[in-house]
């Protein structure tokens, strides 16, 4: 079944959950509840997460929230006991989700507030991208925006009638508080917002079902290609925006629309976007491989957690376009990445993590990111200068004091031989950046036991 197709088939099914398990959401009985345990309980025994085998849920294991996995028992509570479901959706190596963990998911007052009133649950989006899917959609229609941590409070019935992402402890307070208390005053609006939410996921998927349902022209890709040209940054490359993503499956299909119509703008377009990516600090030039996003237009501050897909993708994009381009640098950028891969991503087993933790020494960043002194340490006054020079490490940083290095150095004029000389003393023993802690490679069991079998 089609991705799109499975999509609505799950959000049809969200009206039928009620009929399935013989409970109608409308009745409002409920079953008495079962007594909450206390937050020190809980951390101490651990919640109905104690035994996953998702590493992101294994993490929550003993937070004071009662979480349950997603699961036939967590529904079958919230119908039975009459209770909204706190839903939150994240990865393992989502640095807000750690920070909302930290902040909000940790403390006692709202673990007990969370408690008594909802049947709260914790999905892992790379183990069920199905139930990812479905209510990004949902997030995205409430509020115009999506992103991780996904925070949904959600009617017995599975459907949506709050959303959000990263809350901050007071805010989130709030916002759950708001919602226990619509929920019990105002039900019925509550439910009809939720099944108007539900129904328009359902209209626009099955919209866009039935578009791509026809073949699509060679004129109207020509069409789509050109109009892309008016939202790239000409500056920067890209799409603009405050913050950017690689995107390698758009700039995947502009590099064939380019091949196939010899669109000369579309090329300079690619180029652009492949430089700018490839220089900035989006790309790590000492360890390998790219970051997540951009928080900024100029492709120079990360967010720092790698990912596998992201990774893959960005490979095959820069050696079809090396070769398309005829531009050896970017078969080069593709050999780099595909080394920091087989290096630090493969596991023993032979399969591929799934991703590297944005945070490091419990900050973000903290092993990607350096300081000039650090390398004035490593390279001596004269190598370590030009290091600095070369990667673009500034006297002050954004990140208290420290840098993220980038590679726009390699377009300037600074001499061949000078880049050469610093370049052996930053390689002389084979790990010249090697720090007190490193990012953590999370593994993901599923794409493992795939791999083994």
């Amino acid at each position: 079944m089609p991705a799109r197709a499975a999509c609505l088939s799950l959000v049809l099914a969200l009206g039928a959950c009620d009929r399935t398990h013989g409970t109608a959401a409308t009745s409002h009985v409920s079953e008495a509840a079962v007594p909450p345990r206390s937050p020190e309980v809980i951390r101490r025994d651990g919640n109905h997460l104690v035994g996953a085998g998702s590493v992101y849920l294994a993490q929550h294991a003993h937070n004071p929230v009662d979480w349950y996995p997603w699961s036939r028992e967590a529904l079958d509570r919230a119908r039975s006991e009459d209770k909204p479901i706190f839903l939150s959706i994240g990865y393992s190596s989502c640095h807000w989700c750690h920070v909302m963990e930290a902040e909000v998911f940790e403390k006692d007052d709202i673990a007990e507030f969370l408690n008594a009133h909802f049947v709260s649950i914790k999905v892992d989006r790379e183990e069920r991208p199905d139930l990812d899917e479905v209510y990004m959609e949902a997030l995205t229609s409430m509020t115009g925006s999506g992103g991780w941590p996904m925070s949904l409070f959600l009617t017995p019935g599975l459907k949506p009638f709050f959303g959000a992402t990263y809350l901050p402890h007071d805010r989130f307070q709030s916002v759950a508080g708001k919602a226990a208390e619509q929920f019990g005053v105002a039900r019925s609006e509550i439910e009809a917002s939720a099944e108007q939410v539900a129904q328009g996921i359902g209209r626009r998927i099955a919209q866009e079902g039935a578009t791509t349902a026809s073949p699509i022209r060679p004129d109207e890709l020509h069409a789509l290609a050109t109009a892309a040209l008016g939202h790239i940054d000409a500056q920067w490359g890209g799409f603009r925006g405050k913050t950017k993503f690689p995107t390698p499956v758009r700039w995947a299909f502009l590099l064939h629309a380019a091949r196939k119509w010899g669109d000369g703008s579309l090329r300079e377009a690619l180029r652009k976007t492949l430089d700018a990516m490839a220089a900035g600090g989006i790309r790590d030039p000492i360890g390998g491989g790219f970051h997540r996003y951009s928080t900024d237009p100029q492709w120079q501050t990360p967010h720092f957690e790698k990912m596998l897909y992201d990774n893959a993708q960005l490979a095959t994009l820069y050696v079809e376009a090396g070769l398309a381009l005829a531009e050896p640098r970017y078969i080069a950028v593709a050999t780099d990445t595909l080394d920091f891969l087989l290096r630090d991503m493969q596991a023993p087993d032979g399969a591929f993590q799934a991703s590297i933790d944005a945070d490091s020494g419990g900050r973000e960043g903290a092993y990607y990111v350096f300081t000039r002194d650090e390398l004035l340490r490593i390279g001596g006054p004269r190598d370590g200068d030009m290091l600095a020079r070369l990667l673009g490490i500034a006297p002050t940083g954004p990140f208290d004091g420290a840098s993220t290095p980038n590679r726009w150095a390699s377009f300037s004029r600074t001499s061949r031989r000078a880049r050469i000389g610093a370049l052996r003393k930053w390689r002389s023993d084979g790990r010249p950046f090697a720090r007190g802690f490193s990012p953590r490679v999370r593994r993901d069991p599923h794409l493992a036991s795939t791999r083994r079998s």
